[in-house]
Parts: C-alpha cells; sequence; structure tokens
C-alpha cells in the first residue's frame, strides 16, 4: 500500500476535525478510520502539531530547514578546520 505525504496544513486540518468528533463523543479508532490515518499517525501528529496553528506550522518547517542547513554548514567548517590542522601538523 502507497504511503501518503500530508502536508502541514492537511494534518491540522485532520487534527482539528479529529478534536471536533472526539468532543461529540466518537472513539479515536472511528475517527482515524474515518480520516484514513492509523491512530499511531494521529498520535504522534497530536504530538508534534497539536495545539499549531497553520501559520505557526510552515514557521516550525521553515525553522527545521534552516536548522538543517546551519548544522551542515557547522559540519563542512568543522571538516575544514581538521583538514588545516593536519596539513600543517605535516600528517598528510
Amino acid at each position: 500500500m502507497a504511503r501518503k505525504r500530508y502536508t502541514p496544513e492537511q494534518i491540522i486540518g485532520i487534527l482539528r476535525e479529529a478534536e471536533v468528533r472526539l468532543s461529540h463523543g466518537e472513539k479515536i479508532g472511528e475517527i482515524s478510520r474515518s480520516l484514513g490515518i492509523s491512530e499511531q499517525s494521529y498520535y504522534r501528529w497530536r504530538r508534534e502539531y497539536g495545539g499549531l496553528k497553520v501559520s505557526q506550522a510552515r514557521r516550525l518547517k521553515d525553522l527545521k530547514k534552516e536548522n538543517q542547513r546551519l548544522r551542515k554548514a557547522v559540519s563542512d567548517l568543522t571538516l575544514d578546520a581538521l583538514i588545516l590542522k593536519e596539513v600543517v601538523e605535516g600528517k598528510y
């Protein structure tokens, strides 16, 4: 079975719908089946996106992307520094 990818906006919409249906007394299992997701996905999404608005989710995504870029830059600089240190010490 092919795996679906949901955008943060779609996930927030699904979580909001699930919360409304929970308040009407439906069970998580029934809600997740009708929404086409697993219970595990619901709980994972609720942990990550619960209480966020769409604009906040976009900002979170942008911050994760920027963090990844900065980590890569730092690791590249560290590698360059180690290479230069070995060259200076004559260990090449």
